[in-house]
């Protein structure tokens, strides 16, 4: 019995230094090596080794936080979890290669919708990565024609606040942001170089009470509920960097704020850019923003999305999920 145990301890090590869809291909040849590769030690090894590293989840594909909280010995339903599941639901990797295998009516339908004239979709994008950062994400965008066209200026107003900027998604598709700064560019420029927090003018605060506990909820002022109400979806900056302090649960306070159901539609998909200033900046992990934001208790869909404010890197990934989201919803 203790030679067969260090011949499992031998295979596990071995296994360890296959990548995760080596192993998989392996699990493929025969019914051993199947029940080999589905080693749940092994597999959680991997999802906690590899998790840090991966740029985007979703409200599909979030891990929950309490399988990295218990011992690996402990179980749930009487029984361990299946990382191996878990680890193939969660990266993006197994997320890209679920897309790519859909239906082909799927695809048929798609390209039939993509032949019917649509409106322009419209976003809002608030957040703290819009304020907080070296790096201007907005002006990043509204100057890198290369990523990300420029397809219309402000011209009108929306309840006094501007119109937002249109832009053109690989050279099709039309969308418009509305970009709602907590307050105005003097007092926001003033807290960047004081290093203060400037009072968010958004939001106003109400008390509620949760049990014995005093918990936060915010409403928008009236001119952020107008645009709430007519956009079809929410773009919102975190600010992911490692060396700042944040406040997530003021955060998710005034996220559900801004998607109350009550000012406008339901299930309205909501953009989650984990946002640094540029490449060399240390970044909290995006599913660990995730966790962070409690994303999990939102109720409907959403993609967190690592981004580089300097570069717009990821960016592009994330507004693409975006758009096919609201262009789902508006055909249904």
């Amino acid at each position: 019995a203790a030679l067969n145990g260090l011949q499992i301890d031998v295979q596990l090590n071995i296994m360890s230094f296959l990548s995760p869809q080596d192993l998989c291909r392996l699990g493929s040849t025969n019914c051993y090596w199947r029940a080999a590769v589905q080693d749940p030690l092994l597999w959680r090894y991997f999802l906690l080794r590899d998790l840090p590293s991966w740029t985007s989840v979703d409200w599909k594909s979030l891990p929950d936080e309490e399988i990295f909280n218990k011992a690996f010995s402990e179980v749930s339903d009487n029984a361990l979890y299946d990382y191996m599941a878990i680890y193939k639901r969660s990266c993006p990797q197994g997320r890209r290669s679920l897309k790519s295998s859909r239906p082909r009516y799927g695809a048929v339908t798609s390209f039939l919708q993509s032949l019917v004239t649509q409106a322009e979709p419209r976003f809002a994008m608030f957040g703290p990565g819009l304020e907080q950062l070296d790096n201007s994400l907005v002006q990043k965008m509204m100057t890198c024609p290369e990523i990300l066209l420029v397809a219309g200026l402000p011209h009108r107003q929306i309840h006094g606040i501007g119109s937002g900027v249109s832009f053109q998604f690989n050279n099709n598709q039309k969308f418009n942001i509305v970009t709602l700064y907590s307050t105005t560019s003097v007092e926001r420029r003033r807290a960047r170089e004081e290093q203060a927090v400037a009072v968010n003018k958004m939001f106003y605060q109400e008390s509620s009470t949760a049990g014995n506990q005093q918990a936060v909820h915010y409403s928008v002022i009236a001119q952020v509920r107008k645009v709430c109400e007519v956009v079809n979806g929410f773009i919102y900056v975190a600010n992911a960097e490692a060396h700042r302090e944040h406040d997530r649960q003021e955060e998710l306070a005034r996220i559900l704020a801004m998607i109350d159901p009550a000012l406008g539609p339901p299930n309205r998909p909501l953009l989650v850019l984990s946002c640094v200033s540029h490449v060399g900046v240390k970044r909290i992990p995006c599913v660990y923003v995730a966790h962070q934001l409690q994303l999990n208790l939102l109720h409907q869909p959403w993609m967190m999305q690592d981004t580089v404010a300097a570069t717009l890197d990821g960016l592009l990934n994330g507004i693409e999920w975006l758009l096919e989201e609201a262009n789902g919803k508006s055909a249904q």
